[in-house]
């Protein structure tokens, strides 16, 4: 059953998503908080009972409470295998508490056709269960190999470049050979980033990095250079997945302030750019 190009505006039903401390904890430890200094640095997203510290919440969290597979599901069958994530973006209407619950809409706003596959784009908004309040808005972008070729709209084209100087902050992140077994905790289950076989059919010579894991690990760079450490001057953050990522890869995040609360971001490996035309605001 091919993609089916005319579910664009399907909406999931409201879903209830909810998270715990330890949710917030192991999200953090995914996405490589504290690997650097355990003892000292990050302890206010790593641990829950420091003295004189109090448990924070990483601002690309909600990028793994995001559900909505009731509107996916409307776009037809496809080999998952052939699925490669694409673009994402994050924005946060306010600070995001340690535990809470909220209800998630998710609309599938296109489907463009690009010839060698399809891209299919969702957005999800959430909101506070209990007052209503918007707590997160996401959106997302997949690339599904082998089901373009409809004639259909190619879609938008991204025109964002890195400016042309040096960039104003630079972070280097290691990664761990088994970063992908504890950012899968946090709920992506794909055998993708787990399972050599599934990953040979995929076309890799082993499991990749979650694109949303070198994501997070990019949001912890713009956190503390662009925020002070301080989750409530994030605002939001959006790029393109350029190239994987394996686990164990180094990543360089480049960073240049824009003004106004805006900067342009790039993070790469020894092979290459991985994430690009990132571009973050921030108070």
């Amino acid at each position: 059953m091919p993609i089916n190009a005319e579910a664009v505006g399907a909406t999931s039903a409201p879903e209830r998503v909810s998270w715990d401390s330890k949710d917030a904890l192991v999200y953090a430890l995914g996405v490589g908080a504290g690997a650097l200094d355990p003892a000292g640095s990050e302890l206010e997203f790593t641990t829950e009972n420091s003295s004189g510290v109090d448990q924070r919440v990483l601002p690309t969290f909600p990028v793994v409470l995001a559900r909505g597979g009731s509107a996916y599901r409307s776009i037809g069958q496809f080999n998952p295998a052939m699925l490669v994530h694409g673009e994402q973006s994050v924005r946060l209407h306010c600070s995001l508490p340690v535990e809470g619950a909220a209800l998630s809409v998710t609309t599938i706003t296109g489907i463009y056709d690009k010839g060698s596959g399809a891209v299919v784009v969702t957005e999800t908004t959430a909101s506070d269960e209990t007052s209503g309040e918007g707590l997160w808005t996401t959106s997302s972008s997949a690339f599904i190999r082998g089901e373009g070729g409809w004639g259909g709209d190619r879609g938008p084209s991204s025109n964002v470049a890195a400016p042309e100087k040096e960039p104003d902050h630079v972070v280097v992140y290691p990664t761990r050979i088994d970063q992908a077994l504890l950012y899968r905790l946090s709920g992506d289950r794909n055998p993708l980033h787990s399972d050599p076989k599934f990953a040979a059919m995929a076309g890799f010579d082993r499991p990749i990095l979650h694109g949303l894991c070198s994501f997070g690990f990019t949001g912890r760079a713009l956190l503390h250079s662009l925020c002070g450490s301080d989750p409530d001057r994030f605002v939001s953050m959006a790029a393109r997945f350029s190239k994987p990522v394996m686990p164990g890869d180094e990543l360089t995040v480049s960073i240049w302030e824009l003004g106004d609360g805006n900067a342009y971001f790039r993070t790469a490996t020894p092979a290459g750019i991985v994430i690009d035309a990132g571009q973050a605001t921030y108070r």
